[in-house]
Parts: structure tokens; sequence; C-alpha cells
């Protein structure tokens, strides 16, 4: 027998006469004890009668792919209370199809069907008799006919009838299409009127309602009082005149359901017209959710003395102007604790970071020009955004910054995904504490006082492409893309050359008095998810950018660089502490312990980025206090680096031959607790290889892994040359998936 069908026949032994699993047995013998807690999974008693069900599954199983004389025996072998399975199948020959033939005496379905059999049928002259594939024709032929105006048509009405010879091992298909009792064809339906009801907030049509006749097709009936029609008839994809088509009613369904404003859209219902025009009325009912919600998210990493958290709250109206229309306004806070800090410098905090922001977002396209009806293959979306952020860093900087945009949303298909945003307006600001301002001046590290102490205006526009998003919460072998373009200052360069505004001391065009910057980046994500059975995964990732300033600018602005570590890039070092290159950021400030825990935290940034990732995620236990419980295995690779070569950031630049030394690497493993609506997920990741240092002695986890919990000489030297505690581990605790 096939060693398909052999793995396959396996899943058919009944759920309770299966191996326990390991860890879900062992939680459960540790929790249950009382009798009061469901969690893991309860020891497989052997049961002689499911067994034997067992065994008929499987023999209808192989029977049914072509098999037809396959018979399954049973063998249960019991040593030291332990009981041993032995399923033993003899097959029998294979029966194949010689020949298939059709009955159909309506004309149109016979055309329709002659016309669609060979682009959906799975059975064919010489293949194997397999009923699975008879069933699939099946649904395949009565779906063709849902799309094609049979409102009428049923399954039953399409019969298989084999022809078997036995001796030969040979089937003779015929496939069968009746006609309806008393009828000479199957009636084919068109759409006819339209009434969309929307209930109350008691989710009862009780009380007074707006009723408005929209056209010829629609009639809106609104006991809520929070819904103008466009809101829905937008995304009613049956119109008046065409075919009745299942695939259109379940588009309709799919559309209002994203529009996240009605509870569990079901399907709209149709009935018949009294007259004899085979026409069909429709009915769509639907519920409308909460307008209000809010939602929180947040994380927590740990690294030696330093800790922080980050915590969000997002407020959404899902209704406003009565259009469908989103309001979201997001409160973003974030803080990094020292306790390691220079008891001189106050309270511990290095660094605050607040954002705020508020879109609104149409269901739809806003456009000047006229587009084609939108929503095909999911909602599209106009997103009007603004967001302020305001960041502290003691004893270095403060910086603020305002974006303004307009974004489009659309999908090409079901898995292609499309963003433009065709503006997007930017201004930021900087103030340098003034003494970190002479101590950097000191250093010759002016791209810090270019990029964190300057104030700029700039315009840009973005694209990004996505690729089977939709695909990222399932278990299957699947590749996922993002590509994503910046490019800025092109049209503000133009303004300026035509009115010939005044340059900087730099030499720099301005606007309105401010520099504007001019740069093109781009930044792929790409990923490869394989899957190893159940809920076991495999998950590899690439996701590479550049940056390149240009024009009126020689570098690019603060917010356009790239920054490496983090709970979602290289977890083992904290964010944006890595790098660029082999960079030691610790021995370039030099000796004065004063200076170094000033400007420890100063962000590490470059114009290239390579970081690799890659995953094995699997499941632990089904319930553990509730939830799913999962485990991971991860590696993380890469680094960032500099275009050029700096003063400031020595080893800091690219190099094709130097990629592998001046990468970090970082390993570790986790746990992610699933209570279906969120996933709350616990890293441990160790740096394995550091690329601030050099040769072998970059291997830190295995030449110094002693050290992982307690000081040695590594750790001591390291504290002296660098004035910092080194930390092997990091702890990251956040709410989502890493990627």
């Amino acid at each position: 027998m096939d060693k398909e069908f052999e793995e396959q026949a396996l899943n058919y032994v009944d759920k309770q006469q299966q191996p326990n699993n390991v860890i879900n047995l062992q939680l459960y013998y540790m929790f249950n004890k009382s009798g009061k807690r469901n969690i893991g999974e309860p020891p497989a008693i052997l049961d002689s009668g499911l067994v034997d069900f067992s065994r008929f599954q499987m023999e209808k199983f192989i029977q049914s792919k072509g098999y037809l004389k396959a018979k399954v025996a049973d063998t249960i072998t019991i040593k030291n209370k332990r009981a041993t399975l032995l399923f033993t199948t003899t097959e029998g020959p294979m029966f194949r199809i010689r020949k298939i033939n059709d009955s159909i005496p309506d004309v149109k379905v016979r055309n329709l069907f002659r016309a669609n059999r060979n682009k959906f049928s799975h059975l064919q002259p010489g293949g194997r008799f397999d009923t699975d594939s008879v069933a699939y024709d099946r649904d395949a032929f009565f779906l063709l006919m849902k799309r094609n105006g049979y409102y009428d048509f049923f399954r039953q009405y399409i019969r298989f009838v084999g022809d078997t010879t036995f001796s030969s091992s040979i089937v003779d298909l015929d496939m069968i299409i009746d006609n309806p009792a008393d009828k000479p064809e199957h009636p084919v339906y068109t759409i006819n009127n339209t009434l969309i009801t929307i209930s109350g907030s008691n989710r009862r049509n009780t009380g007074k309602a707006d009723t408005i006749q929209v056209d010829s097709q629609f009639r809106f009936v609104d006991y809520s009082h929070k819904f103008k029609p466009r809101a829905v008839t937008d995304y009613v994809y049956q119109i008046k005149g065409d075919l009745f088509n299942t695939d259109m009613q379940t588009v309709t369904t799919s559309r209002l359901s994203e529009l996240n404003v009605f509870i569990n859209v079901p399907n709209p219902t149709y009935t018949k017209t009294a007259d004899s025009t085979n026409r069909l009325n429709t009915r769509i009912d639907i519920t409308p959710l909460k307008q209000m919600s809010e939602g929180i998210e947040g994380e927590f990493l740990f690294s030696g003395g330093r800790y922080g958290y980050n915590i969000g709250n997002t407020f959404t109206d899902r209704n406003l102007f009565k259009q469908a229309v989103a309001l979201q306004v997001k409160v973003n806070y974030s803080i990094l604790y020292d306790n390691g800090r220079n008891a001189a410098t106050s309270s511990g905090i290095e660094n605050q970071d607040f954002k705020i922001g508020a879109s609104l977002i149409y269901p739809r396209i806003i456009s000047p020009f006229n587009v084609a009806r939108p929503g095909k293959h999911g909602v599209p979306h106009t997103t009007f955004s603004s967001n302020y952020s305001l960041f502290y860093q003691n004893g270095l900087v403060e910086r603020t910054s305002l974006i303004n945009s307009v974004t489009y949303d659309f999908l090409e298909t079901a898995n292609k995904v499309h963003s433009v945003t065709p503006i997007d307006i930017e201004f930021s600001k900087g103030s340098i504490d003034p003494v970190a301002y002479k101590e950097l001046l000191s250093q010759n590290r002016y791209s810090y006082i270019y990029l964190i102490g300057r104030t700029i205006f700039t315009t840009g526009s973005q694209y990004t492409y996505q690729a089977n998003g939709n695909l990222l919460s399932t278990y299957g072998n699947f590749t996922y893309f993002r590509g994503a373009l910046d490019i800025g200052g092109n049209w503000l360069s133009g303004v300026s050359k035509i009115l010939n505004t005044p340059r900087d001391t730099l030499g720099q065009r301005t606007i309105f008095g401010y520099t504007f910057a001019q740069y093109a980046k781009a930044e792929v994500d790409f990923r490869v998810y394989h899957s190893l059975g159940g809920e076991r995964q495999f998950i590899f990732r690439i996701n590479p950018g550049i940056g390149v300033p240009y024009g009126n600018s020689t570098q690019l602005i603060f917010e356009k660089n790239f920054y490496a570590g983090g709970a979602n890039d290289i977890r083992a070092w904290l964010p944006r502490t890595l790098g660029p290159g082999q960079f030691n950021r610790g021995t370039a400030y030099g000796t004065d312990t004063v200076t170094r825990q000033r400007l420890k935290y100063l962000d590490q940034f470059g114009e290239i980025k390579i970081i690799a990732n890659a995953e094995y995620r699997y499941k632990i236990a089904n319930n553990f206090f509730g939830s799913k419980l999962k485990g991971a295995m991860f590696m993380d690779a890469g680094n960032i680096w500099r275009i050029n070569k700096t003063s400031e950031n020595p080893n800091g630049e690219f190099k094709f031959n130097n990629i592998l030394q001046s990468s970090a690497i970082g390993i570790g493993t986790g746990l992610r607790f699933d209570v279906t609506y969120f996933v709350f997920r616990l890293d441990a990741a160790f740096k394995f290889k550091d690329p601030q240092f050099n040769g072998s002695d970059q291997w830190v986890l295995i030449n110094h892994g002693n050290e992982l919990f307690h000081s040695g000489s590594f750790k001591n030297a390291y504290l002296q040359a660098n004035g910092e505690n080194y930390a092997f581990m990091q702890l990251n605790f956040g709410i989502g998936m890493p990627f």
C-alpha cells in the first residue's frame, strides 16, 4: 500500500486509543490529583470496542482509495499493563477507471458540465477509482451550478454509478444529473430586490426605524438609527438582474463582516417572487457591534540590572459619521530603567518614550478619481493619520516628531495586499543636553549631533506589497513576503530649486526655514513556514534593508535609520543597542565613567540591515490553566551597518568580506500562552556570538558560558573596560508572536 495512505490510515485510530503525549500526561498527573482541575491529558485506556471501531474505519478509508477488496485486522499485545496495537492490512488489487460516461437530459446543464469538466474533475480514465475524488467532483459541479444561477439545484441530483468487474479490477463510471421532478429542465434564477434590516441595540426589530428606498433594488430599514445605507449597500455584491451566484453571496457576507461593525453577519436569505419570472428577493439581517471598544497591549524586558516595559491602549469608535468609518486613538508609553546607574544620576530612569496618534479609517477608497467597485477580494481602506511622539533620554536628548499621512490599502487577490501612501509629511525636532553636546563634539561624533539634535521637515511617499499575510495564523506550508519602498524629499527638492530657497550653514536647501531630507529606503521581510505535522512548525525569516541619503542630505534622518535588537528582532540584545558592525561603543567612549554612563544608551544606527531568524514552534499542552501552552526554540543572527567608513563608528561599516565576522548570533527558548484571542509570550535569549569582540573571543557563550549567572574574569574585565556589566541573557515578555 502507498506510504501516504498508510500514514493517513493511522489518523482513523480513535483518539482515545492513541498514545499520550508524555508532557500532557505528566501535567495531568501533576495538577489533577484533587480532581478539581482539567489540565493536561488523561491517560488513554484500552477499549476493545474502540479498537474494533478504529479497524473498521481504517478499512473503509483504504477501500475508498481504490482497494475495494481491502481487509484490516487488529492485534492487541499487553505487557506490564501497557497495550500495543498492531493493524495489518491485506489490500488486494487496486481498481482503476476504464471509461466515464455522462447522462444529463437538461441540454444547458449538459453543455455547462462538458465545457467545464476538465477544469475541475479529479476523475480520469486510467486513474485510481477513489471515492474521495467522486465526492470532490460532485461538490465541484454542485458549486459550478450554484455560481451560474441554479439556486434550486441540490447535490442529490448528481449520481455516480460504477460498474465494477472484480476479475479485472476495472470500473466503468456513469455520471448522472437528474432533472427536477415534473420539470423538463433546471430553472435559472436572477436577483431582484434586496431588503437590508439592521437591528436595534436590544437586537430586536422594534420601535421606529429609519426606512429608506435607496434605489430600484435596495430598501434600507435601520432600527439602530446608526447607519447610512451606503455603509452596507457598497458591499452587497448581488446586483439586480444578475444571475444568482453563491460566490457573491459569500463575498457579501465576508465584506460586511470585515467592516467590523456587525455581529456574526449571516448569509443573505432568498425568497422566490410570486410570479413565474424565476427572480429572487434578497434579505440581509444584521446586528451592530458595540460602537466603542478599548484594547491594551504591552511588553516587558529584562537584562541584568536593566529592565523596562512598553504599554499601550487603543480606543476605537467603529462607526463614525454613520458610515462604518473607524476612529482609532492610540496611546503608548515605554520606559527603560537601569539599576546599575551611577547613584549620582538619580532615579535610574534611562529613557522614556510617549506616543499618541489618531487615525480615521474609511472602508473605501477616498479619491478625486473614479475607481472600480471596491472589495471583491477584501475591504479597501483609506486612512488619514496623525501621530505625535516625545522621546526623552536622561542627560542626552529630547526629541519630538509629528507625522501626518494618507494611506490606501487594497487587495489584488485574497493573498496579495497593496498599501500606498502618496503623501507623508514629517516634522521632527531634537534638543541635545548641553553637557552631552560638548562630549559628543569632543569625540567627533558629528553624526549623532546631526541626527538627534536637528530640526527637519520632509515629505515622502511609501509603497508596501504583502503576500500571504492572511496565512500567518495557520500551520500549512507557505511563504510570506513583505516589501516596502520609502522615497522622500524629491518634491521638496524640486520646489526649493524652482524658488531658489536659501541654504543653511551646511549648504543644504531649506523650506520654510527648515532643512528637508532627501532619501530612498527599501526593506524586505521574507519568511518560509514549514509544517512538521499537528501544531509543529519551522519558520525561517530573512529581513534585509538599505537606506540611502542623496541630493539635499548626507545622512538618513533619525527615524529612517535601521536599528537592531529587541523582542521582535535579535532578542539577546536590548532594543537599539547592537552594532553597527563590530563597533564597541563602550570602549569608544573612553575611560571617563561619567561620559560612558551618559552616552551608553545612545541609539546605535545604520543604513544597512540584515537580520535572519530561525524558529521551531511546537505544542506542549492543550490545557494549561485555561490556555494552550506552546514552546519555541530560536536562533537570531545579523546586524546593522554604516554604508561608509566613519571615525565615530570604527569597524561599523559594511563590507561583503566581513559579514560573518561582524554579525551577531543569539539563541534561546520561549513559552507561548495561547488564550484564543491573543498570545502571551515569554522568551529567554542568550548572546552566542558578539561582534564587538574579535576572532574566537566573539563566541561568548562557548568561551565564557560558565559566567552566565555569576561574575568571573570575563565579566570583570568587561566591566573594567566598558563601565557596565556584560549581560548574557535577555528576557522578553510580550503579547503576540515575534514575527
